[in-house]
């Protein structure tokens, strides 16, 4: 398994670098997106895969899971959320500001 989830996290690195690297703004916003993908399932690897073992939940499991890399797996993915957002809005931003919106009253 961990064969495989190598091979798909050098797939999205590749193909991040090569979005990364083009000339247009969106492929490279697209590209930063695939890249914290990739980053994503590495930390998710490099934790281990066990299957068959549950989450931390008692001190008498025999085996279990360590809650570390998915914490830092949801901290990572909110980070990378915020800034793919802003990053849209920094394309988008400069098409709506020939337009002023106003509240009524």
């Amino acid at each position: 398994m961990e064969l495989l989830m190598a091979i798909v996290i050098g797939i999205l690195f590749m193909c991040a670098t090569y979005l990364m690297l083009s000339k247009s703004i969106l492929r490279i916003i697209i590209g930063t997106g695939l890249l914290s993908h990739g980053a994503h399932l590495l930390i998710l690897t490099m934790g281990g895969l066990k299957g068959d073992s549950v989450p931390l939940l008692s001190d008498k499991a025999a085996s279990y899971v360590d809650p570390l890399p998915q914490a830092l797996i949801l901290t990572a993915i909110v980070i990378s959320f915020e800034s793919h957002h802003f990053c849209l809005y920094l394309l988008i931003g400069p098409t709506r500001n020939s337009v002023r919106m106003t509240w009524k009253k």
